[in-house]
């Protein structure tokens, strides 16, 4: 048995969860999220929980079995308190606006980049250099800021592109580096 797929998941004041048919749709504070459910699995709503059981011990079933308990656990938490994901821009001259729904970002390239967000997805700068994308669909906002990274991932000689606020880089010695630490004399 999954370990995770067998664990109730409750459902908070405010939140509304309806199954129709394989579809489940979650509606709470923040929004709502519409998923569909593999036909293996059995969804119950009882009280103020979800039950996720599933129909076969074959392969795939035991495997979808958590994991489609953390995708209707990530709805639940999305209507409710939302998901936040943090980019860090580094380098000099690098930096990002938000106009409406387009984030603007110049990474010095001959032409600054707009890049539309995406519906559900809200984006602020703060001091030019630190993006905060919040979103109540983790697959959405994982993707979009998998996307702004993308434009220019960070270099490991001097650092500088767009990373997320808690990876770290590691840096390489270049040359200078090598040649000035690793030679034998003569």
């Amino acid at each position: 048995m999954s370990r995770i797929g067998k664990k109730p998941i409750a459902i908070p004041a405010g939140v509304k969860v309806s199954l129709q048919g394989d579809v489940i749709k979650v509606e709470g504070p923040k929004g709502s999220l519409t998923r569909p459910l593999p036909r293996e699995f059995k969804t119950e709503v009882i009280k103020n929980e979800i039950r996720i059981a599933r129909s076969g011990e074959d392969k795939k079933t035991v495997m979808l079995h958590g994991l489609t308990r953390s995708l209707v656990a990530n709805m639940v938490k999305g209507v409710t308190e939302g998901f936040q994901r943090n980019l860090e821009i580094v380098g000099v001259g690098y930096r990002a606006e938000v106009q409406g729904n387009v984030l603007n970002v110049s990474l010095g390239y001959s032409h600054p980049i707009k890049y539309t967000l995406p519906k559900g997805i809200t984006a602020t700068v703060d001091k030019q250099t630190s993006i905060a994308l919040k979103g109540t669909d983790k697959q959405i906002l994982g993707q979009t800021a998998a996307e702004i990274r993308g434009f220019r991932i960070p270099d490991p000689y001097k650092g500088k592109g767009i990373k997320y606020a808690e990876e770290v880089v590691r840096r390489k010695a270049g040359k200078a580096g090598k040649a000035a630490g690793g030679g034998k004399a003569a």
